[in-house]
């Protein structure tokens, strides 16, 4: 029987022994309980600290607890925990409004919701009802989350295995392959277009601008909508808020999630005037997505976002890991502080040393690309200590399998 109390007392092992009691088997987990963090650390429960250049899944791009963050939550914990969209409320008209002037200028509107995958969700609805066509095109590689309306766009199959039978009509075009992206989205005539601008889970792979014009085009010409899933590219992390505005291809939605609340849960979606007209009242709704405490972190984020130039910060941090990388012969892909490094080989057993040496990095769907999500605020020293971890990992690799 599963314990009803645990002492401040246990050990690493013990607490992870008992979160597994209750917890659906689903994650395979880090051995590392954290219980705090500041920045660009982490701290488990028996004191040992990270650099966390992982960032929980691309979250923590103000690296985590930010000031002003905190502050905010505090002080709207104070005034007003909850309530629902029956009612206007001061600070979600700041955080829309901060995000609507963020976004790309055609983008006046903004709906609120709770993940990534919902947001994702919500746009192809919208896109189905405004265009009366069900069908759907994809990109071969993406990855839009695990909900059933997200998970058929998903690519991955061991994602999708077992659940095809509920999945609308979805083509998958490829991606970085304009001519044909192009050429299939002509012939489907879908209702939506869906496509990441940049693959995180893929390992940062990128496509040129030419590719997204080309989708767009084609979008154009049969009348489909087009949506840039940024979940994970949004928020600054490319060198400008969205990737939609680095690359110059603004589509006709933007999902958004991961960095958008400081840490908080949160995600929206962005939506041109042209495709705003076409929601009616009561077409779309959410419980907690728009709620106070989300707002008030939102809200916070975006101002740090803005006044400290976070996109700018993100350009100076690629420079200074594509030198890194460029020094050891390594291949990378990517933007801003979002970098897939390829080894050539099965990275877990890099990142199972890193993270021996107190450093948090992620793996992708390449079992040979580890992926890197930094803070905006990680420092060249710390990048440096990532760079003579990892050439000792190599060494320590190299001589064991000599």
């Amino acid at each position: 029987m599963a314990s009803h109390t645990a002492p401040d007392s246990l050990t690493a092992a013990e607490w992870m022994a008992l979160e597994d009691e209750t917890q659906l088997a689903t994650y395979n987990k880090w051995p590392i309980p954290l219980v705090r963090a500041a920045g660009t650390m982490v701290e488990d429960v028996e004191g040992n600290t990270y650099l966390d250049l992982y960032g929980g899944h691309c979250v923590a791009f103000l690296g985590h607890n930010h000031p002003a963050v905190v502050a905010a939550i505090k002080e709207q914990a104070d005034e007003l925990l909850f309530y629902s969209n029956a009612v206007y409320a001061p600070v979600r008209a700041r955080a829309s409004r901060r995000l609507a002037r963020l976004a790309p200028e055609s983008m006046n509107n903004v709906f609120f919701i709770n993940s990534g995958a919902e947001a994702n969700e919500v746009a192809l609805k919208i896109a189905r009802k405004a265009t009366g066509r069900s069908n759907v095109v994809a990109v071969e590689g993406d990855f839009h989350g695990r909900t059933m309306g997200s998970l058929s766009t998903t690519w991955a199959h061991k994602y999708r295995e077992g659940y095809e039978g509920a999945f609308g009509p979805v083509t998958f075009a490829p991606f970085q392959d304009a001519e044909k992206a192009a050429s299939i989205i002509r012939a489907e005539r879908p209702a939506a277009v869906i496509v990441e601008p940049i693959q995180s889970m893929g390992g940062m792979r990128t496509a040129p601008p030419a590719y997204f014009e080309a989708l767009k085009a084609a979008c154009l010409e049969t009348e489909a909508m087009l949506i840039f899933d940024e979940v994970q590219t949004g928020v600054g992390r490319t060198g400008k808020f969205t990737y939609a505005q680095t690359i110059g291809v603004i589509p006709h939605m933007i999902t958004m999630a991961k960095s958008l609340g400081g840490g908080v849960p949160v995600a929206a979606l962005l939506i041109d005037d042209e495709v705003a007209a076409t929601v009616g009242y009561g077409e779309q709704g959410t419980t907690f997505g728009g709620g106070m405490l989300a707002m008030a972190a939102v809200d916070a984020t975006l101002r740090v976002v803005e006044e400290e130039n976070l996109s700018e910060r993100a350009l100076g941090i690629w420079d200074a890991l594509v030198e890194g990388c460029e020094a050891r012969d390594l291949c990378y892909q990517g933007a801003g502080c979002l970098m897939g490094i390829h080894f050539g080989r099965p990275v877990a057993p890099i990142i199972a040393g890193l993270r021996d040496r107190k450093i948090l990095t992620g793996g992708s769907a390449d079992p040979q690309i580890m992926r890197l999500m930094p803070p905006a605020y990680v420092t060249q020293g710390e990048l440096d200590r990532f760079f003579e971890a990892l050439d000792e990992v190599l060494d320590e690799l190299k001589e064991t399998q000599a």
